[in-house]
């Protein structure tokens, strides 16, 4: 019988994998320039939403059972300002945070789960820190998902169900697979 803490470390690997997943599909549907298409004034561009992501991600999940989440070599508020980085370096950044934080929750063990972290000097417990973190990037990556979609408009392909397909879907999934 597998424990209920192995199953939320594998949940929450899962669900941050898949969140992971639909940026990667969005972001492989955008040219440059679209990185840094700005709704309004203030509306973050993709590339900010990459840039803050990835500093978050760094910063929480380096050194996570050991260190404050908040690390002092984490600039945040140029997290938020347009660095005009080339498509690929963008991406490069977008893969290291990610990259940070699915292998730090793959070491993670259950009795990890009740341990104290620090994150801005509050308490929380892993379990906690890692729904923090369940929240926090998907709310992002909507907004990255949103803006794509903006842009790509008529050519966008759906990331999940496509509109007025629900029944099909529904009737696939039935399907022995």
């Amino acid at each position: 019988m597998t424990s209920i803490g192995k199953i939320f470390l594998t949940s929450a690997h899962k669900r941050l994998s898949y969140y992971k997943d639909l940026g990667d599909k969005a972001l492989a549907v955008l040219e440059e320039k679209d990185l840094y298409y700005q709704p309004n004034t203030a509306s973050n561009t993709i590339a900010v939403i990459i840039q803050h992501l990835s500093g978050n991600m760094l910063s929480r999940w380096t050194d996570f059972l050991t260190s404050d989440g908040e690390k002092p070599w984490r600039q945040r508020d140029a997290e938020f300002e347009n660095s005009m980085a080339d498509k690929k370096a963008l991406i490069a950044q977008w893969q290291q945070g990610w990259a940070c934080c699915l292998d730090s929750i793959a070491s993670l063990q259950e009795a990890d789960l009740l341990k104290t972290i620090y994150i801005r000097h509050e308490p929380l417990t892993v379990m906690d820190a890692i729904n923090r973190q369940l929240a926090h990037y998907p709310y992002h990556v909507g907004q990255l998902i949103y803006i794509a979609r903006m842009i790509r408009n008529d050519q966008w392909q759906s990331l999940s169900i496509p509109k007025n397909q629900s029944q099909q879907f529904n009737e696939a999934m039935q399907k022995p697979h």
